[in-house]
């Protein structure tokens, strides 16, 4: 047994926070099995302050400052990078969009050994927040599907779980910050999609005005109101399709929803704080959360309380879940150690489809985890079969080649990971399907999700095994 200290850094639209995490790792394996080290508890030892997010300009992140509020952050915990042992840097929401994000993460991640770090596109911040939030948890302990709207400063994030599968996801440019207000109660700022809402209703809205509390609610009532057009609890109009996020996936009405959840800054202005200043906080915010509150979302569906609200996307921890892959692997020589490796699982219709000999799910799935993660590189999940045929392991192995080759950057692995016994076949046809054109991977044993990242270490044993570091993100 042994404790390991991570730290997680969220950077958001309106807010930048961390928090420290101490794990504790146990050998959970059955005596004579591979090691198997799993999470047997998990302490929250430091929230850090809710810092508003540095900017030098409208479209540049402050990156000096945001690593002066980590450095500060890391002091008043009372750690020194030198003794996190892992972790993890997140830019989600409009901050993602900024032009120096990849410049940020760059001077953030010499904070701790080996930081997951990454730009979270919409979608992805989407599936991030829900599991945060405690939403997946609640439709796999329910057995039901919960919805999870997190609703921060430039957008909200929906993502639907089914059981614990992510059934749907999509984010709408609906926000507390999307109107600014000045401490003498003037509108100081109109973000784009806040003026096409307002121009909806006939509502002018202009820098310098007085900012008139009923004026701003009937905004805000039309925002939650188009809150509940996407979950079908009100009819949908085009306006719908005006507020969504670039780059995110269109959201079809669920259906049997069981439950929702709201996380992010927003949500805990829905739980109340009737009589204050409805500006306290310089924004729309705390009138956004009374119109969902009153509005059609919160009539239609049961509510579940959130295990975090506006920390839900902070990522407690990169931790560590060791396994060896070995005996049936596949691979090309030269390109080990790999490390923080994104992992994308494949639904079972997409599975499906590729032991059908059908490329076109895992190429179109595979070119939006890309640009999601904003990486090069992926490790493809799925289950596999315990006893394939010979025209079913060929099928798969000409689908996963074609898919990979046609989505992925000219020279980058191959790579799929499988929970059967099966990699060293299908790693030799991917292999022979690819004709040289890109090196191959292909590993079993080792069960990974969404989310999750890989470290691929160097082959052992005269290369008959190699060692496997799942860093699944905990949230919350």
């Amino acid at each position: 047994m042994a404790d390991i200290l991570s730290v997680g850094i969220d950077i958001g639209t309106s807010t930048t926070q961390v928090v420290f995490s101490r794990l504790r790792m146990e050998n959970t394996a059955a005596f004579f099995s591979v090691p198997h080290v799993s999470i047997v508890g998990k302490e929250l030892v430091y929230r850090g302050a809710v810092h508003t997010t540095p900017l030098k300009t409208a479209v540049l992140i402050d990156g000096d400052a945001v690593r002066d509020i980590v450095a500060a952050e890391f002091r008043r915990a009372g750690f020194t990078p030198a003794d996190t042992d892992t972790g993890a840097v997140i830019i989600t929401g409009e901050s993602a969009r900024k032009e120096n994000a990849a410049l940020v993460l760059e001077k953030l991640s010499g904070f701790a050994g080996e930081f997951v770090v990454s730009t979270a596109g919409p979608d992805l911040e989407s599936v991030i927040a829900g599991k945060g939030s405690g939403a997946c948890q609640h439709s796999i302990d329910n057995e039901c599907v919960t919805v999870n709207l997190d609703i921060g400063g430039g957008t909200t994030n929906i993502a639907v779980f089914d059981r614990g599968e992510t059934a749907g996801k999509g984010c709408l440019d609906i926000g507390g910050r999307l109107v600014r207000i000045t401490p003498d109660r003037r509108i100081e700022s109109v973000s784009p999609p806040a003026e096409r809402v307002a121009q909806a209703i006939g509502l002018s809205l202009r820098p310098g005005d007085r900012a008139d509390p009923a004026a701003l609610a009937a905004l805000t009532d039309k925002m939650a109101d188009l809150l509940a057009q996407a979950l079908g609890a009100a009819a949908q109009e085009p306006l719908l399709r005006a507020v969504q996020t670039p780059e995110s996936t269109w959201l079809e009405p669920p259906r049997n929803i069981q439950a929702i959840c709201f996380s992010g800054g927003v949500a805990d202005c829905i739980r109340g704080g009737e009589g204050e200043d409805p500006f306290r906080y310089g924004d729309i915010g705390p009138l956004l959360g009374r119109s969902i509150r009153e509005g059609a979302l919160c009539r239609t569906f049961p509510v579940m309380e959130a295990g975090e609200t506006i920390r839900a996307t902070v990522v407690g921890a990169g931790t560590y879940t060791t396994t060896l892959s070995g005996s049936t692997i596949a691979y090309d020589a030269g390109l080990f150690p790999m490390k923080n490796l994104p992992v994308l699982k494949l639904t079972a219709e997409e599975e499906v489809a590729c032991f059908q000999g059908r490329p076109e799910p895992l190429e179109r799935r595979l070119r939006w985890f890309l640009e999601q993660t904003d990486d090069r590189r992926a490790v493809v999940s799925l289950r596999g079969l315990q006893d394939p045929s010979y025209g079913q392991l060929k099928a798969l192995a000409r689908a996963l080649a074609q898919g990979l080759d046609r989505a992925l950057p000219r020279g980058v692995p191959a790579i799929a990971a499988l929970e059967c016994d099966m990699a060293k076949a299908l790693g030799g046809a991917m292999r022979t399907a690819l004709g040289g054109r890109r090196p191959v991977v292909c590993i079993d044993g080792v069960k990974v999700t969404d989310g999750d990242y890989v470290d691929l270490g160097r082959p052992l044993m005269e290369g008959l095994v190699i060692p496997v570091v799942v860093k699944t993100l905990l949230f919350g």
